[in-house]
């Protein structure tokens, strides 16, 4: 896909994800930005700094934006997906304990590897995400098993941030993260719709 122009994330919208890290499921949605320059394309290796010390892969249902959205309802959001995204959000835990924000942790080069945008017809709430490591499946839910739902999701960014077109939202991922080392390769399916595949590899030193 195209590099977005903003990337607004989710964190901590499944529950056995949370619990597996040891956070509790907020009671609004827990929102952090990934900046455009760390999306790779299927195929392309994610780079392992050499001091992120553990990384995860987390895979994801991405959101593509489709109309400006600023202050919208629930059905205006759902209205205004333009499509799906398979998504990886690469992520170092001991980036994210350590620097006490989440900026370097998650938007390091590479850090975002984005499959082929689907605009077939899909179902926000019916949508599964897979995640393969190494060929064995850690990763499988769906998004009907979020805390929050991806239209009440977007309503909620856009009470704050203006959505437009082009835009991408990261939905969270589900239980089931690992950490990822070079020689891996990891695969991330929203079964039916699009996938993304990422080689590791180490990062310079």
């Amino acid at each position: 896909m195209e590099r977005p122009g903003q990337i607004i994330c989710v964190g901590r919208n499944y529950l056995e994800h949370a619990k597996e890290l040891g956070n509790e499921v907020p009671a609004q949605p827990l929102l952090f930005l990934k900046p455009p320059s760390c999306v790779i394309a299927s195929g392309v290796a994610i780079e392992l700094p050499s001091d992120a010390g553990r990384v995860d892969f987390e895979g994801e249902v991405g959101i593509v934006i489709g109309a400006t959205l600023r202050k919208a309802t629930e059905a205006q959001c759902a209205a205004g997906v333009r499509g799906i995204v398979a998504a990886n959000d690469v992520s170092s835990r001991d980036w994210q304990k350590g620097d006490g924000q989440w900026a370097r942790a998650k938007g390091s080069d590479t850090f975002l590897p984005l499959g082929d945008v689907s605009t077939a017809p899909f179902d926000l709430g019916a949508l599964t995400v897979v995640t393969r490591h190494n060929g064995v499946e850690r990763q499988r839910a769906s998004t009907a098993e979020m805390a929050f739902p991806i239209p009440m999701l977007l309503a909620y960014i856009s009470k704050y941030i203006t959505l437009s077109p082009g835009d991408l939202v990261l939905t969270g991922t589900p239980a089931g993260v690992q950490p990822i080392v070079p020689g891996d390769v990891v695969e991330v399916e929203i079964v039916g719709h699009s996938i993304v595949t990422s080689p590791v590899v180490a990062g310079p030193a």
